[in-house]
């Protein structure tokens, strides 16, 4: 037992230091290596079993409502790359330039996509010429890369994977209508799923995508009190159109230009699902995205029947739940504290005292709490079980954000609160930058979103004391 518990102990408490924890998490439930190249992760393959899951339930989402998954190219040439004048002065820090194919230099320098915007542009351009050919409803899975600074494995690196949906519309109204419907999914996902609360909202002019009309957003709290965006979905409006010429023939005869949409979520979230359910003991696995949802440990294996037993229970529940059986010759506390670390979200026990007894020892990973099952019930109880723990968590991870969010009337009480309680807080807003850019300077936070449910906390901004326009969450932020 002693090496169960340094097992546990390698992980350094997040109150003691949260980034290193982190960083302790990632490694010890082998979601990710680190490469020779800097900023880049191997995702192992528990962390990327998390992202197939997740994967599968945005796809089948997005298939729902009417998209198709496309393939761009990941090379864009720079003439392409500058159709559009602020989108490309927004990403031209982070892109990273291919200048020479094997020994010889290019005619044309070639952009690695940091996003594919003007590739969709240039395809929509010579695609679609009528009404008929509308709606587009586009969505690609890929890697991109942006040139980071500062990386920390699955929140910011040089190479991330990600999906991006590009859409193209008849009218404004069309645009804005999927632009918001693509930010409910997003929510739905986020909090049906990875258990995950968020808050729904639209950026500011100042933080909005480059080249949007309008960019709206799903904000996160991690545990330490730093605000996630988890996804953004923007309207295009027809800049875009404009600068690409994509129109198209009305049902009148007449040309018009199209209304675009983009919107896309990453690796990230898996950093988000850690940072949010995660403790001193490792990963805590929400059992809607868990790669496994019950681990099953035979105790005494040795013994007569009880892996035959076990063999049993692995099958039958394997029919409805992803269930895998540690039948190594690790002693049963290594592979529980193991199990523990990875998040599993349910470990189930089953010994010869157990079998005579025709029963299960079921162990959930959110609270550690020990239910002894009878084998005739198991199946119902374990779904009924895993039910809870997401329910459970999404709950446990709500309380945590409404604890950490406070409200603030002035600049100096934000500052107090933002300095000493990490965590959202609300305040309102005049509209203008400067008060916006003053916000960031003397306190390093950012305003997360002007939420779509608006609160009237006074009459006046925080920074000026001019008339207010609207409530914003700031928080500081990955």
């Amino acid at each position: 037992m002693a090496k169960d518990k340094k097992l546990v102990e390698e992980i350094t408490s997040m109150n003691d230091d949260f980034a290193q924890w982190y960083t302790d998490v990632i490694k010890k439930a082998e979601l990710v290596d680190y490469s020779s190249v800097r900023g880049c992760m191997v995702i192992k393959p528990y962390g990327y079993a998390i992202w197939e899951n997740l994967q599968k339930a945005l796809d089948t989402r997005f298939k729902a409502t009417g998209h198709e998954n496309v393939y761009m190219p990941m090379f864009i040439p720079e003439s392409l790359l500058l159709k559009e004048k602020e989108h490309v002065e927004g990403f031209a820090p982070e892109v990273a330039w291919v200048t020479h194919g094997g020994d010889e230099k290019l005619t044309e320098r070639l952009c690695v996509r940091p996003t594919s915007e003007t590739l969709f542009c240039e395809h929509y351009s010579n695609s679609i010429q009528s009404y008929r050919d509308l709606p587009k409803l586009y969505n690609q899975w890929c890697s991109v890369v942006r040139w980071e600074k500062t990386t920390r494995p699955f929140l910011r690196t040089l190479e991330f994977l990600w999906q991006e949906g590009h859409t193209a519309h008849a009218t404004a109204e069309e645009a804005q209508e999927e632009t918001i419907k693509m930010l409910n999914v997003y929510a739905d996902v986020l909090e049906n799923v990875l258990a995950i609360p968020v808050i729904k909202g639209r950026k500011t002019e100042k933080e909005k995508f480059a080249g949007a009309h309008a960019t709206y957003t799903i904000e996160s709290l991690m545990h330490d009190g730093k605000a996630l965006q988890s996804g953004t979905s923007h309207n295009f409006g027809d800049g875009f159109a404009k600068a690409f010429d994509i129109q198209y023939t009305d049902k009148n005869n007449q040309l018009q230009y199209v209304h675009q949409t983009s919107w896309g979520v990453t690796t990230r979230l898996i950093g988000a699902i850690i940072m949010v359910h995660g403790d001193d003991s490792g990963l805590v696995l929400p059992p809607a995205v868990a790669p496994t949802q019950l681990i099953i440990i035979p105790v005494s294996q040795h013994k007569e029947g009880v892996l035959e037993k076990a063999n049993q229970l692995k099958d039958k529940l394997s029919a409805k739940f992803r269930v895998k059986m540690d039948d190594s010759d690790k002693m049963p506390g290594w592979k529980f504290s193991e199990y523990e670390m990875k998040g599993v979200p349910m470990r189930l026990e089953i010994g010869p005292k157990d079998i005579e007894k025709n029963q299960a020892v079921l162990v959930r990973r959110d609270n550690r709490e020990k239910i002894f099952v009878s084998l005739d019930n198991l199946e119902e109880t374990v779904e009924n079980t895993l039910a809870d723990i997401q329910k459970s968590l999404l709950e446990k991870a709500r309380e945590l954000r409404d604890k950490k969010t406070y409200t603030a009337t002035t600049i100096d009480e934000f500052e107090q609160i933002i300095n000493t309680t990490p965590g959202f807080v609300k305040g309102m807003w005049c509209g203008d930058r400067e008060c916006e850019d003053l916000v960031k300077e003397k306190t390093g936070a950012t305003a997360r979103c002007m939420p779509f449910e608006q609160e009237q906390l006074s009459d006046k901004c925080m920074c000026c004391g001019k008339p207010a326009k609207s409530m914003v969450y700031w928080g500081k932020a990955y």
